[in-house]
């Protein structure tokens, strides 16, 4: 069975990653909806796409489409998801899954009504790095986990900036971008929820309308766990990195947060140092492969829409932390 994919979002992240990860899994790329024809035309071209399309509708509707893949601005996440579910398709969404908790729990629940698999776009669990890290906490490597760090302010691109430092009605601001992907990526290295945030915002020049393009902050996990976190758009000459400390040791990666399969990740004990062998994989190949498997109905996807729940929840009461000045409890609304 070839799963057959409409693009919703005639976006730079399909072109630079999904459509090529969908293909190398065995996808294939249908159609592309964009609000003006001009640009889908260009776009499906540029791409090797068959067609393009201009409305919601024709896209769900297409009856030669079995999944949907949404990169729009985060605001149309959830009309755009729920469409695609009534017409039967299974869904890809991008991160956040909406602006709102209640917004997010309705997509989830609407796919699980309908019997179709519904995931979130977090490619980083999808990391050689990141699941050698959980699978040597899980093995007790380090002891037991006492603390984190994330590492991951880095320089947004001009071709990337646009509605994210500019447009609060359509979730921009660092927050929403990176910070949900710290939340997803420690939540899955820890096997850990989050249950309390604390942070501070800064607007260091890029970000207008009064949108954050920096914060700091550190969450409170149920274990006890605190993991210190720095996002931002504003950092040009930083690394990325993520740390976890035990009672036993220490798990050090470095250049980890990114969309490319890099990095590294050292064991610091007592014994020493020691680098753990990584099998480097493109990380929405990963995603994408779990995916069509799901699909077929063998297995589950990477990341589920449960998962996206957790993430935004996290991101958005790190945003009320940061107008608050307080800590502020984590509640998904999911039953936890």
């Amino acid at each position: 069975m070839t799963v057959r994919w409409g693009l919703i979002g005639a976006s730079t992240i399909a072109s630079e990653w999904v459509i090529d990860a969908i293909r190398a899994t065995g996808g294939e790329v249908v159609s592309v909806m964009s609000s003006s024809a001009e640009r889908g035309a260009a776009y499906a071209e540029e791409n090797r796409i068959p067609r393009s399309v201009t409305t919601l509708d024709a896209l769900v509707n297409d009856t030669e489409t079995d999944a949907v893949y949404i990169s729009t601005t985060n605001e149309l996440h959830r009309d755009q998801a729920i469409a695609a579910i009534k017409a039967g398709k299974h869904v890809l969404c991008e991160k956040p899954l909406a602006l709102s908790l209640e917004d997010a729990r309705a997509m989830v629940e609407a796919a699980r009504a309908a019997g179709v698999v519904f995931a979130t776009n977090h490619h980083l669990r999808n990391a050689a790095s990141h699941c050698a890290m959980r699978d040597a906490i899980a093995a007790g490597r380090i002891g037991k986990p006492l603390s984190a760090r994330v590492f991951h302010a880095v320089y947004l691109p001009p071709h990337l900036q646009g509605w994210r430092l500019d447009r609060p009605q359509a979730g921009g601001g660092v927050i929403l971008d990176i910070t949900v992907h710290d939340a997803d990526t420690l939540r899955f290295v820890l096997n850990d929820d989050p249950v309390e945030a604390v942070a501070f915002g800064q607007s260091g020049g890029m970000g207008k309308q009064g949108l954050e393009d920096a914060v700091m902050g550190v969450l409170r996990f149920k274990s006890g766990v605190l993991a210190q976190f720095h996002d931002g758009f504003t950092t040009q000459f930083a690394e990325t990195g993520f740390e976890v400390h035990g009672t036993e040791g220490s798990l050090i990666a470095c250049n980890v947060m990114t969309q490319k399969p890099v990095g590294s990740v050292i064991l610091r004990n007592a014994e020493g140092e020691q680098v753990l062998p990584l099998e480097q994989r493109n990380l929405y190949e990963t995603a994408l492969e779990a995916f069509h498997n799901a699909v077929k109905g063998k297995g589950a996807v990477s990341a589920s829409g449960e998962d996206g729940v957790w993430s935004l929840a996290t991101a958005l009461a790190v945003a009320q932390s940061v107008k608050s000045g307080s800590a502020v409890q984590i509640r998904t609304g999911l039953g936890e």
